[in-house]
């Protein structure tokens, strides 16, 4: 059976350990050689960026997020074994693991290493689809020819580069759609590296829960048990036609992914058409001072984003999930287009006091779209806000201090809520 040291590189037949450097670090499967579409998703991005520039955070449980009253943005795998998830509260986090370094997070030395990532990608195929700063899809299809060796040892090279020149591991899925390879690039984190055959697809899929499609959430999930759907079992047992009256066209996406069918290509430099963040509570919120804190640190995360991407939007979104699962959507258009996260905040926080609240929430996001370049954007005064342009240049000010200090320079009070 074919098999591959991810340490030196060697192609060899199936064996415990590489018979050339002894690494017990082995990939093996049948259909290793044949297959070519991709998904490398970096392993706990934002934590090992901030270990490696810092090496007394090495072995710490390291959290990145806001202060004691916010949330958590993500968290080392250490901190992960003690229970720390993305959205949890800080103090929850906190209680799980006391001992755990809290770390604002820095998104514009994250832009960097991920352009540095990409390039490397580039080097490989140009055929790469980002998802987003830490992940990708990529497919080598026909990249052999070019390299001399098979996708499987050219995407085991790719991480051990980024490990070796960047400090930063990453965990590769291998199959022949990109449904099933992002699926495998979950099976073995951190620094796995994990592949789904043609031949075992069904076999595969068969008792695994279908919370694990991507896109399925809570609302999502619970639509799913009313009807007795858990597993790709039960979903196969449904007709084609029946999926299609009950979810429309998600109904017909599901009948395929049940056999493991995704016809989608990887699409390079796919058009960004919205940049978004929400965060989904542990527990139902109803205290106003809390939601606004959230709404502030989600208005940060998303101009900091669209600055890392050069871009703006034109119009403001603001989504909110009732305690019953309602989902309550605004959005409110602007004439100039913004990336300023006082102007995403304030924006939102007006959509926010325009909705009637039969609060508590149980997720809560913020978001831009109608994108247009950042250079076109922000350029209007107010005429009813004056403080408007000062606030603006207070922002600009404020980012190249935080470029120059780090993120911990300067804090508005409203993100400590």
């Amino acid at each position: 059976m074919p098999a591959l040291c991810r340490d030196c590189l060697t192609q060899f037949d199936h064996a415990r350990r590489c018979p050339a450097c002894g690494s017990p670090r082995i990939t093996s499967h049948a259909e290793l050689w044949d297959l070519s579409i991709a998904h490398m998703d970096c392993d706990a991005f934002y934590a090992s960026v901030e270990k490696r520039d810092n090496p007394d955070l090495r072995d710490k449980p390291v959290i990145i997020g806001g202060g004691r009253r916010g949330v958590v943005s993500t968290a080392c795998y250490i901190a992960r074994i003690k229970g720390v998830r993305s959205a949890m509260p800080m103090f929850q986090a906190l209680k799980l693991c006391p001992e755990a370094v809290v770390v604002r997070g820095r998104m514009d030395v994250y832009a960097q290493v991920s352009r540095q990532i990409r390039a490397m990608m580039e080097d490989l195929t140009p055929a790469i689809e980002p998802l987003s700063l830490d992940e990708a899809f990529l497919d080598l299809t026909g990249t052999a020819r070019l390299h001399g060796r098979p996708p499987a040892v050219l995407l085991a090279g790719l991480v051990k580069r980024m490990q070796l020149e960047l400090g930063i591991t990453g965990s590769i899925g291998l199959s022949h759609n990109k449904f099933l390879a992002k699926l495998a690039s979950d099976l073995d984190k951190p620094r796995g590296f994990s592949v789904i055959g043609r031949v075992e697809t069904m076999d595969f899929l068969r008792d695994k829960p279908v919370r694990m499609i991507w896109g399925i959430g809570a609302a999502g999930q619970a639509s799913l048990d009313k009807i007795g759907i858990r597993s790709f079992a039960d979903l196969r047992r449904w007709d084609r036609a029946d999926l299609q009256a009950r979810f429309g066209t998600m109904g017909d996406r599901l009948w395929h992914l049940a056999r493991g069918q995704d016809d989608r290509r990887v699409a390079r430099d796919r058009a960004v058409k919205s940049i978004s963040n929400e965060t989904t509570f542990s527990g139902d919120i109803a205290d106003e001072g809390l939601l606004d804190g959230h709404i502030w640190r989600l208005s940060e995360k998303v101009a900091d984003r669209a600055k890392a991407k050069g871009l703006a939007g034109r119009t403001v979104t603001l989504k909110l999930k009732r305690a019953d699962f309602k989902l309550l959507t605004r959005r409110l258009s602007l004439p100039d287009g913004t990336q300023i996260a006082d102007r995403i905040y304030r924006n939102a926080r007006a959509l926010y006091d325009q909705t009637d609240h039969p609060k508590p929430y149980r997720l809560i996001g913020v978001g831009l779209s109608d994108l247009i370049p950042a250079e076109a954007a922000d350029r209007e005064g107010d005429l009813l806000d004056p403080q408007a342009s000062r606030r603006v240049g207070a922002e600009r000010a404020t980012d190249a201090i935080r470029k120059r200090f780090g993120e911990d320079a300067i804090l508005k009070g409203r993100a400590l809520r």
